[in-house]
């Protein structure tokens, strides 16, 4: 296969989802947690296509990836175009819930973007991502911290 080159943007947006879900801070994730990030930034991929690219990453069979592996596994997925004009429908999501304009927005209505945007998510699927999204449970998430979350900017 072709290696894939990626630019500093989508190093920055994956390094910000692997982080997230690094949640023990390894340097690690579990490999089941790739095909969440990859539906939490909204590309489209093929089960069995994934599966065999991370069967590839973890030959030992581990069940996790480094970050190296995550991006490479990643990168087959990725396509700038479309990371723009999710980044442009997220600013204009976030700013329809964001209704008094006070820069950020209620863990409620996130749970609403984040099912609107992946209708295979399931609650407690939702309920891990605003947990690690609201790490203050604040109840809030601010425009960064969303922004951060869904493409890394």
């Amino acid at each position: 296969m072709p290696e894939i080159v990626l630019d500093k943007e989508q190093i920055i947006m994956l390094q910000k989802a692997f982080n997230m879900f690094d949640t023990s801070k390894k340097g690690s994730i579990e490999k089941e947690k790739v095909r969440m990030i990859l539906n939490t930034l909204g590309h489209s991929f093929n089960d069995q296509e994934l599966e065999a690219l991370l069967e590839n990453e973890d030959r030992q069979g581990s069940g996790v990836l480094n970050f190296d592996s995550f991006c490479r596994v990643a990168s087959h997925f990725l396509e700038s175009e479309d990371d723009e004009a999710l980044q442009k429908e997220l600013k204009e999501a976030f700013r329809l819930y964001d209704k008094e304009g006070n820069g950020y927005i209620p863990t409620s209505s996130l749970r609403e973007i984040l099912a609107a945007l992946d209708d295979q998510l399931t609650g407690d699927q939702l309920n891990e991502m605003i947990a690690e999204i609201d790490a203050d449970s604040s109840g809030t998430v601010d425009f960064d911290e969303f922004m951060a979350m869904m493409t890394g900017d």
